[in-house]
């Protein structure tokens, strides 16, 4: 005899799908936007991201390799199954923004951490999609 369980990931679903879930993919929808317009701003390099890649001390050439490893990252970021490594590889990339508005003393609040509440919502989406993540850093039981 067959019987029917609920988990907290089942629970209030919509379809297939939790409205934990719904939100996750929202989030990371919204986030993976973004990074894909900063992909096409290095990748097409208009004034403002010139002006921008000067400023922050580089040599324009290098926001071609900025924008292909982030669309990498990406790439891998929307895939599913790749989803976890994708997020570690931006959350690496964001980290050099960290440090590059860092080193030109950019406004700590508004410039410098916002690669930070980018990752942190990124993070939070990734696991509002898929809760198990919790168990990896010890969050959850």
């Amino acid at each position: 005899m067959a019987t029917a369980t609920t988990t907290p990931s089942t629970v209030g679903t919509t379809g297939t799908r939790s409205v934990r879930q719904i939100v996750g993919v929202v989030i990371s929808v919204v986030v993976g936007a973004f990074l894909a317009f900063d992909v096409v701003g290095k990748l097409t390099q208009p004034e403002a991201v010139v002006e921008g890649t000067a400023k922050l001390g580089f040599p324009i050439e290098q926001a071609y390799v900025m924008g292909t490893v982030l669309l990498i990252c990406l790439v891998v970021y929307v895939i599913p199954r790749t989803a976890v490594l994708g997020a570690l590889g931006i959350t690496a990339y964001l980290g050099g923004a960290v440090t590059a508005n860092m080193r030109v003393e950019s406004p700590l609040v508004s410039t410098t951490l916002f690669a930070v509440y980018l990752g942190v919502l990124m993070w939070v989406g990734l696991v509002l999609r898929r809760p198990e993540l919790l168990k990896v850093v010890g969050l959850h039981r």
